[in-house]
């Protein structure tokens, strides 16, 4: 495994996106029926992105309990006697568990589907030197896919998914967009291939 100081990792960032409660555990509102296999790969890619020294940037959906700043088609989910999916505070809005935010870490929220959408991402990781994203998490077509998309726009000049890191609704869909992603340039390994690169 690389030392902290290998300068190959030193221009890259881990991007996390939505691995909350809602998205991942059997009966959330929001539940990414992919979602609660990947959790061992999305552990294991954030503990590896530690050892190699990569900066961990936890994006996560809280939305006002009365969802005032959701978007239109979901804001049905907010009002009385719903569920108020990711409500700032709210149990739903938690990390899975198993995956826990240590101090240097970054959170960024977000309450449209990229994570550069309306947020201050982009001039952080410009701040910091990062040239390079690995993105992981949920879902594939929405929030994954917009955040790569956006990334290729914004001329990052290597950006990676790690395809069992990351899950959709069904195989189809996920393997779908990953194959629209690889054809914009993003590099697609499995973690395995990943972690030996």
């Amino acid at each position: 495994m690389a030392s902290k100081n290998d300068d190959k990792w030193s221009k890259t960032a881990l991007v996390i996106i939505d691995m909350q409660k809602d998205f991942i555990v059997p009966g959330g509102p929001m539940l990414v029926k992919g979602g609660e296999a990947i959790v061992p790969n999305v552990i294991k890619t954030v503990e590896v992105a530690r050892n190699r020294g990569i900066p961990i940037i936890w994006v996560v959906r809280e939305h006002d309990p009365l969802g005032r700043d959701v978007e239109l088609f979901r804001r049905h989910l907010y009002g009385d006697g719903q569920p108020k999916p990711t409500s700032k505070g709210g149990v739903g809005a938690e990390l899975v568990d198993g995956l826990v935010m240590q101090d240097g870490d970054y959170k960024l929220v977000k309450t449209r589907f990229s994570a550069f959408f309306n947020t201050n991402l982009h001039s952080y990781l410009q701040g910091i030197g990062v040239t390079n994203l690995v993105i992981i998490g949920v879902q594939t077509p929405n929030c994954i896919r917009q955040t790569v998309f956006d990334a290729v726009a914004l001329d990052y000049q290597r950006v990676t998914v790690v395809i069992d890191a990351t899950a959709a609704a069904t195989p189809d869909i996920h393997i779908a967009n990953i194959f629209d992603m690889k054809n914009v340039g993003v590099a697609t390994p499995t973690l395995e291939e990943w972690c030996q690169s």
